[in-house]
């Protein structure tokens, strides 16, 4: 069974013979159920491949979740070769893949048909500390806070380790290790919590540690409205508080500039798969009760980014704005 990353092309192939056969069939089921029958009419002697991952992707769910759930989806895809075009005839040879759909994606250096967590030391789902040991990894979390990280076993099995408060590493991969940074970060508040899905198809948290600048952008739509009044007994007049210029249509979105405070060159990664997310999360005090967090959708509103090193910029800070994924109003119908 394959951990597959379905933001890229996952091709299943079938070997075509020199005759006998003149068309490939292929059957994609998911969750158990058939989703998908495609055919191919083919040509002797060649390979016959079908890219499964968008048609797969349409029923991955991504949702949010506070204890750092991975949502996958289990995939069958059976590829048969027929002597008949159009599927026809009895099954010449059949070919059967069992694999694991994740929100995850590899590189063009990771080549086609990606799988996680694409290389064979890499067993945090996170961006690897490479200034130090392949097998020592590092997180950046504020003092007293504690939260989730994902792990892959050797048999590719996918799970998560929660730590507290207090923790300063993680260890339970071996000789692999999760370094927790504590930074303090109360001078300027209490951080701000990114979490998105990063490369491997996992919730990633990600904290902004400086300044936070809220901004409200607001939209509508006006029009020149008729307010003369026609009593009976006297001439026609207008009431001057009624105002002739109507608004309607009247929304707002929320924009959230965070620095993101002073990190090592090397996660530069983070901020990269920040950016390169279909899924990112806000975690911020409620309107009307501040002393209670909530979670929110949020866009990346900032498009490029060019990555700081030590030697051109000395310290890595990044600024990034994050548009609230919804109208102020609510507006759900």
């Amino acid at each position: 069974m394959a951990n597959i990353a379905l933001r890229n092309p996952q091709y299943k192939f079938i070997q075509i013979p020199s005759s006998g056969v003149l068309s490939a069939k292929c059957t994609i089921t998911i969750g158990g159920t058939l989703r998908y029958t495609l055919i191919k009419n083919v040509s002797p002697s060649t390979g016959c491949n079908f890219d499964i991952s968008e048609l797969a992707r349409d029923y991955l769910n991504i949702t949010y979740s506070g204890t750092y759930t991975i949502d996958t989806i289990a995939i069958v895809t059976v590829v048969t070769t027929h002597p008949q075009i159009n599927g026809g005839g009895t099954a010449v040879a059949t070919q059967t893949y069992t694999d694991t759909g994740f929100e995850a994606f590899g590189y063009y250096s990771d080549g086609s048909n990606p799988e996680l967590p694409f290389t064979t030391n890499h067993k945090y789902l996170l961006a690897a500390n490479y200034g130090k040991l392949a097998t020592v990894w590092n997180i950046y979390v504020p003092t007293g806070v504690s939260g989730y990280v994902h792990y892959m076993t050797g048999g590719g099995v996918t799970s998560v380790s929660s730590y507290s408060g207090s923790d300063t590493q993680v260890v339970n991969q071996g000789s692999n290790i999760l370094y927790i940074n504590r930074i303090d970060c109360t001078k300027y508040g209490d951080g701000r919590k990114i979490t998105f899905i990063n490369r491997y198809g996992v919730q990633q948290d990600l904290w902004f540690f400086l300044k936070e600048v809220t901004s409200l952008n607001r939209t509508n739509e006006k029009y020149q409205s008729n307010t003369i009044e026609y009593p009976d007994d006297e001439y026609a007049d207008y009431n001057d508080a009624n105002s002739p210029m109507k608004l309607f249509n009247t929304q707002g979105k929320q924009i959230h500039k965070l620095s993101s405070g002073y990190y090592p060159e090397y996660t530069n990664q983070f901020f990269e798969q920040l950016l390169l997310s279909e899924y990112v999360w806000m975690t911020r005090p409620k309107k009307e009760n501040p002393a209670s967090d909530e979670t929110i959708p949020v866009l990346v509103k900032t498009s490029n980014m060019t990555f700081k090193t030590s030697v051109n910029d000395r310290l890595i800070e990044y600024t990034i704005d994050f548009e609230e994924a919804f109208d102020l109003i609510n507006n759900i119908r």
